[in-house]
């Protein structure tokens, strides 16, 4: 039997997979985005088919993200763990590919970095530097589907993926999320530590996500209402 990755985890722990997953909000921008635990999937097999048949990445690999936290970051490390390879939070790691916000793909010399345009459609990113590959068109023309294969021997910064999910479910108990929470939240994902604590705790537990970029302090309990938010954290 196939070892489960952390995608796998996420993905099994939804009762309804049309439901929101993630809903993603960018206050100084105006952007909501929702992604179901369906549409999620198909993102993210397009990112682990893009590794595995494009860019060659192989289980235990490092990917590298250098973003904030966004719904295409989400994507993309769902994507690494479909693909066996370990992803590496930030910039300084040496990586087989580099998945980088627009401002920062200088900061990798991965054998390939892929610029993140980080808006509500994944359009393709302008004028970028000479070798390095636009997310959008690259990853957009692969499958909806992804079969893994094997979850590598490391899932994020060299930790093993029952590592991983067991800080994650003990983060969760601790913060009173379970199944039935709608987890309002504008805490970053800058380090592994951050993805386990403000990203996966709420994912791994069937709990759905609301996060906020640039939170507008004024917006705050109206959204928080109209999310039908039960546990916050900021």
């Amino acid at each position: 039997m196939r070892e489960l990755t952390i995608t796998d985890a996420v993905l099994g722990s939804r009762t309804d997979p049309a439901a929101p997953l993630i809903t993603f909000y960018d206050d100084a921008s105006g952007e909501r985005t929702e992604l179901s635990a369906t549409t999620s999937a198909n993102w993210a097999a397009k990112v682990a088919s893009f590794l595995r048949d494009e860019a060659g990445v192989m289980p235990g690999d490092r990917v590298a993200v250098i973003a904030p936290a966004h719904w295409q970051t989400f994507v993309v490390l769902a994507g690494i763990w479909w693909a066996g390879a370990d992803a590496v939070i930030g910039a300084g790691h040496a990586a087989t590919v580099a998945f980088c916000a627009r401002t920062e793909v200088g900061s990798s010399d991965a054998d390939e970095v892929v610029a993140m345009p980080l808006d509500p459609f994944a359009l393709p990113v302008a004028d970028l530097p000479a070798g390095v590959t636009d997310f959008g068109s690259a990853i957009r023309v692969h499958a909806d589907a992804f079969s893994p294969v094997v979850a590598g021997p490391a899932a994020l910064d060299g930790r093993t993926t029952d590592e991983i999910l067991l800080m994650a479910r003990e983060f969760a108990s601790t913060a009173g999320i379970d199944a039935s929470s709608r987890v309002l939240s504008t805490r970053h994902w800058d380090a592994a530590d951050d993805v386990v604590a403000n990203l996966l705790a709420t994912m791994v537990v069937g709990a759905s996500l609301v996060q906020v970029a640039h939170p507008d302090v004024a917006t705050t309990a109206d959204r928080a209402r109209t999310e039908r938010v039960t546990v916050s954290l900021s």
